[in-house]
């Protein structure tokens, strides 16, 4: 499949180190570095897009006064988005499908952009061929099962992905070694990064599908596939640019309770090895930085099954 047959959105995560609430368009350091780091490997499936939005910055992201959906903050950072959307729809579309791709605050202002712009459209939503929505709280109708149902919470018509080249669905999920804590900020409905996209409904639940098994079932388990840029791993000496730990890492989706999230384990044969598997930010946030990372080949191997 050529790159160019299909189109990548991407919508970076939190990274503007600016001291202002809302950072501006200019490009600097920790833009282009979480962009080589999660999208760049798309483009050996797809063209990639990475526009610049007006993000909410790290130093503002805790702001309890600018944490509501609607508040300034948050609408200027979706209205920048926006804007950033319609001109790549007008200018640069030309026609193709559109995996949209998005992490944390990223996959937050996404689920709010398709909510509102693209799955009320059926025209639109038949353009989508994929939307990866990681670390983002993405949620359905609540149910006992896990996966809940595969609509009715964030998107009225656009459901989970139970399949292997099934398009214009949703890969969402969040990475944690095991049940995430009553305070976490991801994994639960109506927890941290659900204010951002208005996720608070109470009957809802997060969900979970699995990068590593899409056809196998929301309990199926997956070997997991991680790239990282070998610069992000200084302990490795290598001259290549980008290392990967095949067969070292496997995820199952897992629910209790109000809980539902992407468990990450290694596997036996290296269970004494945690190079990624690092909760950086502490419990709360869970595997949050990684959670594209880990799965980044997967990711790929997805965009490349819509891809035809």
């Amino acid at each position: 499949m050529a790159a160019g047959k299909i189109d990548c959105f991407y919508v970076y995560p939190t990274v503007s180190q600016q001291q202002t609430p809302n950072a501006n368009l200019q490009i600097e350091p920790a833009e282009t570095n979480v962009a080589i780091a999660q999208a760049a490997r798309f483009s050996s499936a797809c063209r990639v897009w990475a526009p610049m939005y007006r993000q909410r910055t790290v130093s503002d992201l805790f702001n309890v006064q600018h944490g509501a959906a609607d508040s300034p903050q948050n609408q200027l950072a979706l209205t920048s988005l926006r804007a950033a959307w319609r001109d790549y729809l007008a200018h640069d579309n030309q026609g193709r499908r559109v995996v949209l791709i998005g992490h944390s605050q990223g996959a937050a202002m996404l689920i709010r952009l398709i909510r509102e712009d693209i799955d009320p459209d059926p025209a639109m939503r038949s353009k989508i061929a994929l939307a990866i929505l990681a670390g983002g709280n993405v949620t359905v109708a609540d149910g006992t099962r896990l996966g809940g149902a595969l609509t009715g919470g964030s998107f009225k018509h656009m459901p989970l992905c139970t399949r292997l080249g099934q398009r214009s669905c949703v890969i969402a999920y969040s990475t944690f070694p095991s049940e995430p804590p009553a305070f976490s900020f991801f994994g639960r409905a109506g927890s941290g990064v659900s204010l951002l996209s208005g996720e608070t409904a109470s009957n809802r639940q997060v969900a979970c599908v699995n990068p590593a098994a899409l056809s196998g079932g929301p309990a199926a388990i997956g070997g997991l596939h991680p790239y990282v840029p070998s610069a992000q791993i200084p302990t490795i000496s290598t001259s290549t640019p980008w290392v990967t730990f095949p067969g070292r890492y496997r995820a199952q989706c897992r629910h209790s309770g109000t809980a539902t999230w992407l468990e990450v384990t290694p596997t036996k044969k290296t269970a004494g090895d945690q190079t990624l598997l690092q909760q950086n930010l502490g419990p709360a946030w869970g595997y949050h930085v990684v959670d594209v990372t880990l799965a980044l080949g997967d990711l790929v191997n997805d965009v490349f099954a819509v891809a035809h």
